[in-house]
């Protein structure tokens, strides 16, 4: 089983691995835009900084840098995958959203 160890410290720099439940799928980058402006809200309403961010068809990679008083990066991918499931279900309405996102692989 996997141990992931995440900072809990405001500032810290955190890298990020978040993958589709289907391997092969497209999704990300076919619906790129609506990642980028689900990304870009929750950057307004939770500030932080990209560092790098690399999306590939059914993955990404991201490191980010959290601000100096809030390290909560969950709440930030929560609203990250949020947003973007809810305007790809307006767009896609087949896309089987209960597994749309899964965890890190063992």
């Amino acid at each position: 089983m996997s141990c992931y160890r995440r900072p809990r410290r405001s500032a810290a720099c955190v890298f990020f691995t978040v993958c589709l439940a289907r391997p092969g799928a497209r999704l990300l980058v076919d619906e790129i835009d609506i990642l980028r402006e689900a990304v870009a809200v929750t950057r307004r309403r939770r500030p932080f900084a990209i560092d790098a961010w690399v999306v590939l068809p059914d993955h990404m990679h991201a490191l980010w840098t959290l601000p100096e008083d809030d390290a909560n990066y969950s709440d930030r991918w929560g609203a990250i995958k949020a947003r973007f499931s809810k305007f790809v279900r307006r767009v896609r309405p087949s896309v089987v959203m209960a597994s749309f996102w899964r965890g890190p692989r063992d």
